[in-house]
């Protein structure tokens, strides 16, 4: 069939699709018939309804899901003979005027850009890495040992101070009457580790079992406590226990504590270094692919269909709902979240995937067999059993095209900083580990 397609703007196109009535009524015809075989109705037998009953109610419906079906038909069809690519779903309106004996529909859509990559030798990348150091290793050392820690009762005249775990009573006031969640008995927390206000932190140390204290406390303008945002509070504290921390000595035993097979601190070292070379790995990658992504983007010339910006914008608002379902919000499902809060990172993202799907097609980037394997058998190794994790990883194919993605990317960073004007930069641990 020969098939007109107008272009309205940029991306945008348009189809007329007609449908013989008699085409129509035939298919609902048919459908009535079937339905009337099974449908049950007041004082007539199963499949002995008249069809006059049956048309009455459900000829409409049947009617309207006819002509969706048609329509859709008519639509794949006529987009397959023009060799068009459509992006995200068409939006289809019946036309006022049509030929005698039939429907008539347009079908508005957007298409598949073309995408241009410019010269990625003229792209800038900042290519950075890290180093796992012995003093790394020691923090790490530090914070399995806390992880391990008992308590001890300090003497009845020991003051608190950094480290120790303290046990209080303690009750807010704002304006002289108490709020909700500012009241507590026997309540623990560990001075200096950040659990409670730097202002509550301070105020503690320094107390004795026994004594009482009064002090204001601001609460921050954003704190999580919307009530108490931005407000003055007056709080009673009472120490009730003062408890020091006892930290596990480095030794074999610590070590066998840990699952170290032969029990040495060398081993428990070699281990730990092991661990932070693969975390370290992992994130000198993503930030380099992240560098990467941002930089092939910048080379590529292309119009975004705004289908699929909308698309992506709903499954990042769904997203976003069953975050909070997760976190425990009640009726998160109906949460009203403004769809506009996500439309520019949706935009980004699937300009991203154009692009990178236009480099992957160009320059043969897709996941060979033995990278997704090699892949699997890395992220494995960080596990207890590995060979469970690649058993679970092969026999899934939803995990497996997650796996494939990953892959994809990486081929594509390496392929582009292979061309692109790449800057070195070392960075440190800590920076690296708290980026």
């Amino acid at each position: 069939m020969t098939v007109t397609v107008e272009t309205l703007e940029k991306l945008q196109r348009r189809i007329t699709l007609t449908l013989p009535a008699d085409v129509i009524a035939g298919e609902v015809s048919t459908r009535l018939k079937k339905l009337a075989r099974t449908v049950k109705a007041d004082g007539f037998r199963p499949g002995k309804v008249p069809m006059s009953v049956v048309t009455q109610r459900y000829g409409y419906s049947v009617q309207y899901e006819v002509v969706n079906d048609k329509v859709g038909e008519a639509f794949n069809t006529a987009a397959n003979e023009a060799k068009l690519r459509v992006a995200g779903m068409p939006s289809i309106t019946q036309k006022d005027e049509a030929p005698e004996g039939s429907f008539a529909f347009d079908a508005t859509f957007e298409v598949y850009p073309e995408v241009v990559i410019g010269d990625l030798a003229g792209a800038e990348v900042e290519r950075v890495s890290s180093e796992v150091t012995d003093a790394a290793i020691d923090k790490t050392v530090d914070i399995l040992r806390k992880q391990r820690r008992t308590f001890a009762q300090r003497p009845a005249d020991a003051a608190a101070e950094e480290g120790d775990r303290v046990t209080i009573d303690f009750e807010g006031k704002i304006d002289g009457e108490p709020f909700a969640g500012g009241k507590a008995e026997a309540f623990q927390f560990i001075v200096g580790e950040g659990q409670m206000l730097e202002q509550f932190d301070k105020a503690v140390r320094g107390m004795k079992a026994g004594e009482s204290k009064t002090f204001p406390l601001q609460f921050p303008e954003d704190y999580q406590g919307k009530d108490v945002a931005g407000k003055e509070a007056d709080f009673l504290v009472t120490m009730t226990k003062i408890e020091s921390q006892v930290l596990p000595e480095i030794d074999a035993a610590f070590a066998q504590s840990l699952g170290i097979a032969d029990g040495t601190v060398e081993a428990l070292r070699a281990d730990i270094k092991k661990n932070l070379e693969r975390e370290v790995k992992f994130r000198v990658l993503a930030r380099n692919k992240a560098s990467v992504m941002d930089a092939l983007v910048s080379v590529a010339q292309l119009d975004v269909p705004q289908a699929l910006v909308k698309t992506e914008t709903e499954r990042m608002v769904e997203s976003a709902r069953a975050d909070l379902k997760q976190r425990g919000v009640k009726d998160a499902d109906k949460a009203p979240i403004p769809a506009e809060l996500f439309t520019a990172q949706a935009e980004k993202r699937v300009r991203l995937g154009l692009v990178v799907a236009e480099l992957v097609r160009a320059n043969n980037l897709q996941a060979k067999p033995e990278q997704l394997q090699a892949h699997i058998e890395e992220m494995s190794q960080s596990y207890e059993k590995p060979a469970e994790v690649v058993r679970w990883y092969l026999s899934d194919r939803q995990r497996m095209a997650e796996v494939e993605a990953v892959v994809i990317e990486n081929n594509v960073t390496d392929f582009v900083l292979g061309r692109a004007k790449v800057t070195d930069k070392q960075l440190p641990f800590d920076e690296l580990m708290t980026a």
